[in-house]
């Protein structure tokens, strides 16, 4: 399994931006389809972003299109959430994923390699 390890988070007033990045140990990287969760307090986890191995393809929530921007970089073992035009709503702890299946997925239990989160809080 892969080891992830997320940073950027921190406190924003609504409408800023804040980009989180995603650290992967190992050399297979490019093995791996990456996803994006988030917490909130009190709430199930829920799906954000997800982009595949080559990062050719990428699918996002309804709540974030438009707004957040998943890449990666296969030669830094890191994938990114670029966040825009932040929300209070948008308030939780992020964390990235990892799967080996073929097709991305939006489903938490198909990820097999989970970040220990980044809190991410936007003021209002």
């Amino acid at each position: 399994q892969v080891q992830l390890v997320e940073s950027g988070g921190g406190l924003v007033q609504a409408g800023g931006s804040l980009r989180l990045s995603c650290a992967a140990s190992g050399r297979t990287f490019s093995s791996y389809a990456m996803g994006w969760f988030r917490q909130a307090p009190g709430k199930e986890r829920e799906f954000v972003a997800t982009i595949s191995r080559s990062g050719g393809n990428t699918y996002y929530a309804d709540s974030v299109k438009g707004r957040f921007t998943i890449s990666r970089d296969n030669t830094k073992n890191t994938v990114y959430l670029q966040m825009n035009s932040l929300k209070p709503e948008d308030t939780a702890v992020y964390y990235c994923a990892a799967h080996t299946r073929i097709m991305i997925t939006i489903a938490a239990n198909d990820y097999h390699s989970w970040g220990q989160g980044t809190q991410v809080t936007v003021s209002s």
